[in-house]
């Protein structure tokens, strides 16, 4: 068998080697096939993860009944172009009126011997918080009450020298001795009664000498309170800081780029996670003429009105201050943009169903989504429900992996 096949490969080698090349061939091609399919197909799969969310496929059209939309609360609205006032967003801390704030401390020291104030209690102009037993006010008392029975007896003597006088039985010496004594008693007097307004007391005696109350000088809230039975008090120890919140500051820091977008007087609405979709009107009443050097940025002021109390000092407050300048922008409600696997995403209402599209959103605020890529002014998107229709979106999908 060898002797033959020896003797056809010598008789016809060109003819051996032309089939054994395209044995080797054929036995290639399936590989070769699987190499360039995988080539082929690389790419698409590629390209199919980067394809955004706004062309999804016909698959993800969501059908609800007109029964099924009702019980989901769907409502839909179309969205149009709207000229607004540019806004510097930021963050910012509510602080009260400095100019309505007012740091209560005893006019002279003592003991405190009785408290009536609690924190938060509010308080009227001129309530007494506190009181204090102090050896000086009563010192003051003693002073004042000597002065006056002074005073009573240099007013006698002058009627009395004055009469005289008249009747000439005394010398003019006596008479105008007795006058210069009256107008001292009464300088006197006068000394003694601003030493006991200055402390406070009172100048009519009502038993307690010593005794001297601490009074509001505004009327507000009580927001800070050190006052504690028995303990000494001084007019540098105040014992309780009143506070009229009915008007508030909103201090934040304006970058120093945005600078020259404001200016004192620009109105400002603020917005407070305690009390979401609300908004509070407020203006800019100060902008600081000093950039902090670390931060690049300035202070700036915005007072707004709290009439009912919501606005508590050191809440966090989100501040958008209107500038000048105009731009038109596509809006849509916080609720109408929901996260489909980490990317933004509307529903847009067609005439079969609800088709989700991919958005680029912008800055949120006052319960607006601003828009900035993604949709047509005149579309018409899911205002309400469309976490209902993300779940109905999520449960079909988990149905057709299965």
């Amino acid at each position: 068998m060898k002797r033959i096949l020896k003797d056809c490969i010598a008789r016809q080698p060109a003819a051996l080697l032309t089939a054994f090349v395209v044995l080797l061939a054929t036995l290639a091609l399936p590989g070769c096939g699987r190499d360039q399919q995988k080539q082929d197909e690389v790419p698409a799969a590629e390209k199919s993860i980067a394809q955004p969310a706004s062309g999804a496929p016909e698959k993800s059209l969501l059908k609800l009944g007109a029964e099924e939309a009702r019980t989901a609360g769907l409502r839909t609205a179309p969205v149009q172009l709207q000229d607004v006032a540019e806004r510097v967003i930021v963050t910012a801390t509510i602080q009260p009126n400095q100019n309505r704030i007012a740091h209560v401390a005893p006019l002279i020291a003592g003991r405190l011997t009785r408290v009536d104030a609690n924190l938060g209690d509010r308080v009227r102009r001129g309530q007494v918080l506190a009181v204090v037993n102090s050896v000086e006010a009563g010192q003051a008392r003693a002073s004042y009450q000597q002065a006056q029975s002074e005073h009573l007896l240099a007013q006698a003597n002058f009627e009395r020298a004055e009469r005289l006088y008249r009747q000439q039985i005394v010398a003019q010496k006596d008479y105008l001795r007795a006058r210069a004594e009256l107008q001292q008693a009464q300088a006197n007097l006068r000394a003694a009664r601003e030493r006991l307004h200055t402390y406070g007391v009172a100048v009519k005696s009502d038993g307690e000498p010593s005794v001297v109350p601490v009074t509001a000088p505004i009327a507000g809230m009580v927001i800070e309170k050190k006052a504690v039975i028995g303990e000494l008090a001084g007019p540098d120890q105040p014992l309780f800081t009143v506070a009229d919140l009915s008007n508030m500051w909103i201090e934040a820091d304006i970058f120093e780029k945005d600078l020259g977008k404001l200016r004192p007087g620009l109105s400002a609405d603020v917005t407070i996670a305690a009390y979401p979709g609300e908004r509070f009107e407020g203006r800019v009443t100060y902008l600081s003429p000093v950039v902090d050097p670390e931060t690049r940025t300035i202070k700036a002021r915005v007072e707004v009105a709290n009439p009912e109390g919501r606005l508590r000092p050191n809440m966090f407050a989100t501040v958008a201050i209107e500038t000048l300048a105009r731009k038109q922008v596509l809006q849509v409600p916080d609720d109408a943009v929901v996260l489909l696997q980490g990317q933004p995403t509307v529903f847009v209402a067609e005439a079969d169903g609800f088709q989700p599209r991919a958005v680029r959103p912008g800055e949120k605020f006052g319960g607006q989504t601003l828009i900035q890529a993604g949709l047509k002014p005149g579309e018409r998107v899911v205002v309400s429900g469309a976490y209902a229709l993300k779940a109905r979106l999520l449960k079909s999908q988990i149905g057709d992996a299965d």
